[in-house]
């Protein structure tokens, strides 16, 4: 006798923009699939803050520009103060600057807004369930921004990295959380968040995104699958 199918957990999203019909346009998009859920909405940056705190969403889809508060300091406060939420940056500015500020700041992913709508909503589950999402435009920009930002010790800083490391590394190019790269080193999860610390330090990067953008700056995984 077959097993019934697991139901799939659904994705929880606050929404944070100041332009009310963008936003309630975003809202009426996502309402319409099964597996998300919009748990809140916020027109300023600390609004989002105080929802992302209160609500614990998976993901919150952040503004850049935003009143009391804007989308880069909102991020920097999400990150350290509800790490268990992925931000993800949904912009209509796409400029090398932007890009780096809001990665630097703890942003996973970034997005534009004029993709189309069956575009954002792919992008939003893969997201959700990956983590990362920059698309290859975006990412082209970020890693020109690192060139042009340089890392002090340059290629010499990973002489340190272990094998395993730079497969950690791949792996999450590749959008694997940390469950599917135990699965494929045979190891346990709290084996590969130990790797990933070791890693993020040695590369000083200061969340999974970052870390990929610089493993394709310095030549060590590619980007063809990073996206």
């Amino acid at each position: 006798m077959a097993k019934p199918k697991t139901a799939q957990k659904k994705i929880t999203v606050v929404i944070a923009d100041d332009q009310t019909l963008f936003r309630e346009g975003i809202k009426d998009l996502l309402e319409d699939e099964k597996n998300v859920q919009v748990i809140g909405e916020a027109a300023d940056g600390r609004e989002a803050l105080r929802l992302v705190k209160k609500l614990k969403p998976n993901v919150i889809l952040l503004d850049i520009k935003l009143p009391h508060m804007d989308g880069i300091e909102a991020t920097r406060q999400i990150h350290k103060e509800a790490p268990s939420t992925n931000v993800l940056i949904l912009s209509g500015y796409e400029d090398e600057a932007h890009v780096m500020e809001a990665i630097q700041a703890g942003a996973n992913g970034y997005l534009s807004k004029m993709l189309p709508a069956a575009e954002l909503v792919n992008a939003l589950k893969t997201f959700a369930n990956q983590g990362v999402m920059i698309p290859q435009p975006v990412m082209s920009k970020l890693i020109d921004g690192l060139r042009n930002i340089g890392s002090g010790g340059g290629p010499a800083s990973l002489v340190a990295l272990t094998k395993t490391e730079i497969k950690v590394l791949a792996l999450l190019g590749r959008g694997q959380s940390n469950k599917e790269i135990a699965a494929q080193l045979t190891c346990s999860v709290k084996t590969v968040k130990n790797h990933l610390n070791s890693m993020f330090q040695k590369l000083s990067a200061s969340n999974r995104t970052e870390a990929v953008v610089k493993g394709i700056d310095l030549g060590l995984i590619s980007a063809e699958k990073s996206d």
